[in-house]
């Protein structure tokens, strides 16, 4: 929030050096923390929904701090020009600094490493973002020499007209959208994250016609791998995410793998790298991967569920003609619809495949 402030600062200044560009931005952003209220609901996705709240809590909280500070100041030292600086301006502030600052290297650390300074870029913030590139950033420093040359470097032929795109980064479109204020249709890196839990995994493989009681009643050698994973013991980490390039998790496959096993020794053959593998095939067996595919199946239709409308209503809602808002809490609703069924229909075909290998081995 540093160069939040920063660029507040420059904003109320007289005859700031940096008028000409601050003036140029925005005035408001596409991002949820500005969206109505309706609208946050409309997004229908509890991780993102969480993120929203906790950013516009930090506003607030932060805005009551800035007013504490700022109180029984002397006007020359307001820094901020005596004008008043409340939730409003500072999310104006996070926002333009979210959606176009550059992380750039900073002072070199003693392990030889450089530490992250975000900076805001004229004319290059107006790049748009692709995840196939045309050209790059690139920073260049002398030895001793305290200038930072910044440039934006061409990586293939650009034709005359066309735009200079750069890769903001492999984000999903939670990211995206909270950062930047829009979604990648068919964004390969997106994904939804799912809470581990037992119950839920129970009500999957109840869905899946998969009877286990290790899901919730997990072996003490079962209990063992879950630690390992971090989805078991005194700290767990127990978010975890379909889609993406990984398509599953590798600490959810590995967990399923394991819970769906009864041979303890079969299991301990393996390593926890192949059995977080989606291309280690049936580690355990065809029937044991079939298991885990149908359970993650049914965590899908589950997780779809959860959304209260259907692709379908989405898209008859987008001809209907909406808001900039509503419109983009839709696409993203959509996207993450999508992606669930994507993984679903790829596992689908796992499924079959194994079914076959299985049944051809048996004959």
């Amino acid at each position: 929030m540093k160069l939040g402030l920063k660029l507040l600062q420059e904003r109320a200044k007289v005859g700031s050096f940096w008028w000409p560009y601050i003036s140029n931005l925005p005035e408001t952003y596409s991002i949820p923390i500005f969206f109505p209220g309706e609208d946050i609901r409309n997004l229908q996705y509890a991780p993102l929904l969480h993120q929203v709240n906790k950013r516009c809590r930090f506003l607030l909280d932060f805005d009551h701090e800035v007013r504490h500070a700022l109180e029984n100041l002397k006007p020359d030292d307001h820094p901020f020009g005596g004008q008043n600086v409340d939730a409003s301006s500072l999310g104006w502030a996070m926002s333009a600094v979210s959606s176009r600052a550059f992380r750039l290297h900073g002072k070199k650390l003693l392990d030889g490493t450089h530490n992250n300074v975000p900076m805001m870029l004229p004319l290059i913030d107006m790049c748009n973002h692709s995840f196939n590139p045309n050209s790059q950033i690139v920073q260049e420093q002398d030895a001793g020499n305290l200038k930072i040359l910044v440039k934006v470097v061409a990586e293939t032929a650009i034709k005359q007209n066309d735009p200079l795109v750069l890769n903001y980064g492999c984000l999903n479109n939670d990211l995206f959208l909270l950062d930047y204020g829009f979604v990648i249709p068919s964004n390969p890196y997106d994904c939804i994250e799912l809470k581990y839990d037992g119950a839920l995994l129970d009500a999957a493989s109840v869905a899946a016609g998969i009877s286990s009681p290790n899901f919730s009643a997990p072996a003490p050698w079962q209990k063992e791998i879950l630690s390992q994973l971090n989805l078991e013991g005194e700290a767990p980490i127990l978010k975890v995410s379909l889609g993406g390039p990984e398509l599953v998790e590798g600490r959810l496959l590995a967990a399923l793998r394991a819970l769906l096993a009864s041979d303890m020794e079969t299991v301990h053959k393996h390593d926890l790298n192949t059995l977080k593998s989606l291309s280690a095939e049936a580690p355990l067996g065809i029937a044991n991967e079939v298991a885990a595919f149908r359970t993650i199946i049914a965590l899908c239709v589950i997780a779809l569920g959860h959304f209260p409308t259907k692709i379908m209503d989405d898209e008859s809602l987008l001809k209907q003609g909406v808001s900039g808002s509503t419109e983009l809490a839709i696409q993203f609703r959509m996207q993450k619809k999508s992606l669930i069924i994507d993984v679903m229909r790829n596992l689908t075909r796992r499924v079959k495949s194994l079914s076959s290998k299985g049944a051809t081995a048996q004959g």
